[in-house]
């Protein structure tokens, strides 16, 4: 029996977030799907996002892998 890791990508941004658009960018040329999060329209994320160590956005949370990471990382794309 053959079992599949599905990898769900979530980016959590904000508008005008010229970092959150790059990454937004680098993941449509990459062909990677995922969920975009407006942190302006989640009350609370901001703080739950720091509690968890994140110091800026975009936060990009990769499940099914490891944790993810904030800011724009090409590197970590390309990972994907």
């Amino acid at each position: 029996m053959t079992t599949t890791t599905t990898k769900a990508v979530t980016v959590y941004s904000r508008p005008g977030c010229v970092q959150c658009t790059a990454t937004y960018r680098a993941l449509d040329r990459k062909g990677i799907d995922y969920k975009p999060v407006n942190v302006d329209q989640m009350p609370g994320a901001d703080e739950l996002l720091r509690e968890l160590g994140y110091q800026q956005l975009p936060v990009v949370i990769v499940t099914g892998t490891w944790d993810g990471w904030s800011g724009f990382r090409p590197d970590c794309i390309d990972a994907l």
